[in-house]
C-alpha cells in the first residue's frame, strides 16, 4: 500500500525533521511513503489543495476528535485495507487551526493520536512512527514489544 502524508508547513525543529526522516527512510524499504508539505494559507485554499493531493486515495483526517487506536488495532486496520485492495492512503494533517468543516464532511476516516494536544511537528513524528510500528506488528518484527 502506498502512503501519502499531506501536512501544512514543514517541520522547523531539527529533532522533528530528523525523526520524520528516520522513520520515512525505514518505511521506504518496504512501503512507498511520501510526505508533502503545503504552505499555510486560507482554510478554503488548504482544503482544496488537500483534496487535490488525495483525490486518488483513501483519505484519513488527523483530528483531535478522531478515532484513537491502540498500535495493534491500527496494524489490523492497515492489514484489512491491504487485504481488501486499498492501494493508497493519504493522511491529511492540518495546521494550527485544524481542518475546516467542509473538508471533514468529505473524509471518511478521522484519527486522533492522543487526547492531549500535540505540537504539530511532534504529531508528525508520532504518526509516522506509529505507521512504521503497525507494519512491524504485521511482519512480526521485534520492534514492537508487548
Amino acid at each position: 500500500m502506498q502512503w501519502k502524508i499531506v501536512t501544512v508547513g514543514k517541520p522547523a525543529l531539527r529533532w522533528a525533521r530528523d525523526g520524520l526522516d528516520d522513520y520515512l527512510q525505514r518505511m521506504t524499504r518496504t512501503h512507498a511513503v511520501e510526505c508533502i508539505h503545503i504552505k499555510d494559507g486560507p482554510p478554503d485554499a488548504i482544503s482544496k489543495k488537500m483534496l487535490e493531493l488525495s483525490a486518488d486515495s483513501h483519505r484519513v483526517l488527523l483530528d483531535e476528535r478522531g478515532r484513537q487506536w491502540r498500535s495493534k488495532e491500527m496494524a489490523r486496520w492497515i492489514g484489512h485495507q491491504e487485504l481488501h485492495g486499498c492501494k493508497r492512503v493519504t493522511i491529511l494533517v492540518g495546521g494550527s487551526s485544524g481542518h475546516p468543516e467542509e473538508l471533514k464532511a468529505v473524509v471518511k476516516d478521522s484519527w486522533s493520536l492522543s487526547m492531549m494536544t500535540l505540537q504539530h511537528e511532534l504529531a508528525l513524528v508520532v504518526l509516522v512512527e506509529q505507521i512504521y510500528r503497525a507494519y512491524s506488528i504485521l511482519r512480526g518484527d521485534p520492534y514492537h514489544r508487548e
